[in-house]
Order: structure tokens, then C-alpha cells, then sequence
């Protein structure tokens, strides 16, 4: 918990995927994730969270469905999306946040 908690308070946004194994919708999923972490490289961090194995995080963030996104900026919740959301979406959302941020900072 203390690694995740290092994560997200990270520099740059984090992008965590909050799924199952189990989960239909999860697993549509999984490739866009790979493919949104692809083309962002090493502007945000992108994290798979089982909430089967991790169900202290799910019930910490409220994940009540899944899949669940959450972009995190500066170790703060700062967006939340559910169900499968698409590769062009999730790019526009991180760096929509990162362009938040350069402006503030």
C-alpha cells in the first residue's frame, strides 16, 4: 500500500485501472490500457489494480464497479471514469490534467 501511495504521488498523473479477472468489461479493457500506456510513455504512470487481490485499495477509492479509472494527480483523486472508456479518451484526460497542472505550477 505504501508503494501505490509512493505512485500516485508522483510528479506526473497516474492512471490506475481498478479490475478482475473475472470481469467481461475488464478485459475489453486491459488492451486499450496497454495502448493508452503506449502512447502517453513516460508522461503519466498507468497501474493495473486487481481488486480481488487488493480489495483494501477498491473499498479505500469507493470501487463499487468495475472497471474503474481513476487518474490521480499529486495523490489526489482528480477524475473518475467507469466502464470501458476508449484509448483516444483516456489520452485526452491525462494530458488535460497535465496541462492543468503546468498551469498552476
Amino acid at each position: 500500500m505504501s508503494e501505490f501511495n509512493d505512485i500516485i504521488k508522483s510528479k506526473k498523473p497516474t492512471l490506475v485501472d481498478f479490475y478482475a479477472a473475472w470481469c467481461g468489461p475488464c478485459k475489453m479493457q486491459s488492451p486499450i490500457i496497454d495502448q493508452v500506456k503506449n502512447t502517453v510513455g513516460d508522461e503519466a504512470t498507468i497501474l493495473k489494480i486487481d481488486v480481488d487481490a487488493n480489495p483494501e485499495l477498491a473499498q479505500r477509492y469507493n470501487v463499487r464497479s468495475i472497471p474503474t479509472l481513476l487518474l490521480f494527480v499529486d495523490g489526489e483523486p482528480a477524475w473518475r471514469g467507469f466502464g470501458v472508456h476508449q484509448a483516444d479518451q483516456l489520452v485526452a484526460k491525462i494530458r488535460e490534467f497535465q496541462t492543468l497542472k503546468s498551469d498552476i505550477e
